[in-house]
């Protein structure tokens, strides 16, 4: 089995309160939330030949016919650099109840994690019931999604025109990010000797 550098971790409590807080419930669930936030479960494979690692429920809920449910996992995923997590529904809950997440797959960058650009890397994930006819409901602690560490390739001499012309953005942020992200531009020294080597642009 091929293995990485890498681990999942909760965020921390505030991180967790301010993604659960905008849920619509009574002040006895906000009493619980450092409750279940201190039993969070971090992901975990079911078996040895599992490749997802399962996402387990802070709290319970109900998506109903055609609505989603937005679930803030309390959970940030360090990955290794030339990896990516993948984060989709579990097999049993598509298959079974028409379980989809709004944008069919997740992508977490190895990046969406960064302390140095204050991207705290929470996961959110959106359920929807997209094609059941009755209400879908998740108890505290069960597993209602999965994230798969996928390796990938780029192509480095493609990167480097593009960030002559372009420049590169560094992520300032969570989900959608990298649309808006500072430009942290790199330049490209043009010399024979050093035509791929790039680096940051000065601060002034």
């Amino acid at each position: 089995m091929i293995g990485c550098s890498g681990h999942f971790e909760k965020v921390p409590f505030e991180v967790f309160k301010e993604g659960i807080a905008t849920r619509e419930d009574d002040a006895q669930f906000s009493k619980r939330m450092r409750e279940m936030y201190d039993v969070l479960k971090l992901p975990m494979r079911a078996t040895d030949g599992s490749a997802g690692y399962d996402f387990y429920s802070p709290f319970d809920f109900c998506i109903q016919p055609g609505e989603s449910v937005v679930v803030p996992t309390g959970i940030r995923a360090v990955i290794p650099e030339s990896a990516v997590l993948l984060c989709v529904p579990r097999s049993g809950s598509g298959f079974k109840y028409g379980i989809k997440l709004a944008n069919s797959v997740g992508v977490i960058d190895a990046d969406f994690y960064n302390p140095a650009t204050g991207s705290e890397g929470h996961i959110l994930l959106r359920l929807m019931n997209h094609d059941h006819s009755e209400p879908v409901s998740f108890s505290e602690g069960d597993g209602f999604a999965q994230g798969i560490i996928v390796p990938y390739v780029t192509m480095p001499e493609y990167d480097n025109e593009q960030c002559g012309v372009y420049g590169v953005k560094q992520r300032a942020g969570g989900f959608g990010s990298t649309d808006n992200a500072n430009p942290e531009f790199f330049e490209r020294d043009n010399t024979p000797q050093k035509k791929r080597k790039l680096w940051f642009k000065q601060k002034k």
